[in-house]
């Protein structure tokens, strides 16, 4: 029997008092990127279908969004590994929304990195919310 290797699951999320449609259609439209996930991505060019060529101070990569109204998914990962990303969900919640955000950090990775990684998601979270309840 083989083993499944698991990472540390993270999951954040946020309230907003916006309609879920609003916040998926802002959120699975990747051109919107740069404006609330400034440091993972400085530019954003459409590649072909679903992938997008992210520009960013580390250099560029592709990245596949992955996108399903009738479920509130979107996903944001790597067009050559598809399980490593961003991992979004888009609830109702009563007259507003949750918006889900989970991140995996492979197992090992320092108690320092996760946090940090997480405190940007967290600014992620509050950029999404500045630009949906506007």
């Amino acid at each position: 029997m083989t083993s499944i290797e698991t990472g540390r699951a993270e999951t954040r999320t946020i309230s907003l008092s916006a309609p879920p449609e609003r916040v998926f259609d802002y959120l699975s439209d990747a051109r919107h990127i740069p404006e609330w996930a400034p440091g993972f991505a400085r530019t954003v060019q459409h590649d072909h279908d679903d992938v997008w060529r992210v520009q960013a101070d580390a250099g560029s990569q592709k990245m596949a969004v992955k996108a399903a109204k009738d479920h509130g998914v979107v996903d944001f990962v790597s067009a050559d590994a598809p399980h490593l990303g961003l991992f979004t969900r888009v609830v109702p919640n009563l007259t507003g929304a949750e918006l889900i955000f989970s991140l995996f950090f492979p197992e090992g990775t320092e108690s320092a990195t996760v946090d940090a990684q997480m405190a940007v998601v967290h600014r992620e979270l509050e950029a999404v919310r500045e630009r949906v309840e506007a």
